[in-house]
C-alpha cells in the first residue's frame, strides 16, 4: 500500500509540474473554449493581447492622418435598437471622409484594439494587390511555386487565384459551433502554439476540385499568407507595415495574434482601433487612395471588389459583395458582427464592432445589409 502512495504521489508530482510547464498553453486552450461566453466576450474582443500569443506592428514615425468630423448624422430610429440587439460596441460612420457619426458602447473606448475576425482577409487582399502590381507573385501561377511545402497536399494542384477567391476545394468544416470542426482545431492549434503552416500542409482531402465552386474556408487565407511570404521573403507584418499602415497614418500600432512559432493569424487575427478601420474603408472607397496618395492599385480595387468565385458567388478576392449590391457596394465582414461596409458610389463606410452572439441567425446578416444601405442613403 505505501508503495502505491509512493507511485500516486509521483504521477501528482509530474502532473503538477508538466501542469506548470504548460501552464501558459493551457490558459490559451481554456480562453479558446471560454472566447466567446456571454461574460467574457465584450472584454475579450477589446483584450486578444490578454489571451493569445501576439506579434506588435509599427505604425510608422509619421503624423496621425486627419479623420474630420463633419456635421452629426441622423441615423434612422431603428438604429439604437439595433445596437443592442445585436450588441454593438463601435459603430463609426464616415461621408465624404467625415465622421458623421462615432459611437461606442458596453463599456469600450476609441482606444480599444478590436479584433477584426475575418475583415483582416480584406486587409490581405490590399496587401496582396500591392505585392502582385509589383510583379512579385502571379494570380494564376500554382500555389506550390510559392510554397513547396504544400506539395502533397489539398492545395497540390491549385493557383493563387484559387485561393484568393476562396474555391481551392479543400475539404474543410468552418461550422464555430461545432467543438470538433476544422475551424476550431485550427483555434486550439493557435492556442497551444503550434504552427499554422503545419495545420495547413497536414490538410490532405479535397471535397471538390480546385476552381469548380466556392467554398468560404478560412485556411484558404492563411495559405494566401504563405504565398504571400513565399513570394517576397518577409513576413506578412512588415510588408503591412510598410506598404498600408505607415503610409496611412493609423493613429494607433495595431498587433497581430501568431502561432508558436511568431507566424500571423493573418486569416483573422488583426487587432485594430475602429477609427483605423474606417480609414482602411475609406482608402478602399476612394479606389486605393489615402489623402492624395496612391496606396492600393485602383485596378486592384477594381477587380477585387466585384463577384469573380465561381458559381456566381458574391465573393471577389477577399472581400464579400452581398445580395443585390448596388454599384461600389462591398463590405469586409467577420463572425460576431465585424463589419466595414463600403459604398463607394454614396462614398460611405460604415464600421461596425460587435460581440453578437446571434450573428448566425436566420435573417441577422441581410438586415444588417439592409440597415447599412438605409443609412448611407439618407446622408
Amino acid at each position: 500500500m505505501r508503495r502505491l502512495i509512493r507511485i500516486l504521489a509521483v504521477l501528482l508530482i509530474l502532473l503538477a509540474a508538466a501542469a506548470l510547464w504548460k501552464r501558459e498553453e493551457i490558459t490559451r486552450l481554456m480562453a479558446v473554449n471560454s472566447l466567446f461566453s456571454e461574460a467574457t466576450i465584450v472584454e475579450n474582443f477589446s483584450h486578444m493581447d490578454r489571451l493569445f500569443l501576439t506579434r506588435p506592428l509599427s505604425r510608422g514615425d509619421g503624423p496621425v492622418s486627419p479623420l474630420p468630423k463633419g456635421p452629426e448624422a441622423a441615423l434612422p430610429p431603428e438604429v439604437q435598437d439595433w445596437i443592442t440587439a445585436r450588441n454593438v460596441t463601435a459603430l463609426v460612420i464616415l461621408k465624404d471622409g467625415q465622421i458623421v457619426h462615432e459611437s461606442y458602447h458596453q463599456c469600450t473606448t476609441p482606444d480599444d484594439l478590436r479584433i477584426s475576425w475575418s475583415v483582416a482577409k480584406s486587409f490581405l487582399s490590399a496587401l496582396f494587390g500591392i505585392i502582385h502590381a509589383e510583379g512579385k507573385v502571379g494570380i494564376d501561377d500554382p500555389v506550390t511555386q510559392y510554397v513547396p511545402d504544400l506539395k502533397g497536399t489539398a492545395y497540390d494542384g491549385t493557383t493563387v487565384r484559387h485561393i484568393l477567391t476562396m474555391s481551392s476545394g479543400v475539404a474543410f468544416n468552418e461550422d464555430y459551433m461545432d467543438f470538433w470542426s476544422d475551424i476550431n482545431r485550427m483555434g486550439r492549434v493557435l492556442a497551444l502554439g503550434q504552427s499554422m503552416d503545419g495545420f495547413a500542409a497536414s490538410l490532405k482531402a479535397r471535397d471538390a476540385d480546385p476552381g469548380t465552386r466556392f467554398h468560404y474556408v478560412s485556411i484558404d487565407t492563411h495559405v494566401l499568407g504563405m504565398i504571400i511570404r513565399g513570394a517576397t521573403g518577409e513576413d506578412i507584418p512588415d510588408l503591412l507595415e510598410r506598404h498600408i499602415l505607415g503610409p496611412m497614418g493609423f493613429e494607433k500600432a495595431p498587433y497581430y495574434l501568431t502561432d508558436g512559432y511568431g507566424v500571423s493569424f493573418v486569416l483573422g487575427g488583426l487587432n485594430v482601433t475602429t477609427r483605423d478601420y474606417a480609414r482602411f474603408g475609406q482608402m478602399i472607397a476612394d479606389g486605393g487612395q489615402w489623402q492624395g496618395r496612391q496606396i492600393v492599385p485602383r485596378d486592384w480595387i477594381d477587380q477585387s471588389t466585384r463577384p469573380s468565385a465561381p458559381g456566381g458567388a458574391g465573393y471577389g478576392f477577399q472581400w464579400w459583395i452581398p445580395d443585390g449590391a448596388g454599384p461600389g457596394e462591398v463590405t469586409a465582414q467577420g463572425i460576431y458582427g465585424q463589419y466595414v461596409w463600403i459604398d463607394r458610389s454614396r462614398n460611405v463606410v460604415i464600421v461596425v464592432n460587435a460581440a453578437d452572439r446571434g450573428f448566425e441567425d436566420e435573417g441577422v446578416g441581410a438586415a444588417n445589409f439592409a440597415l447599412f444601405r438605409k443609412i448611407a442613403a439618407g446622408l
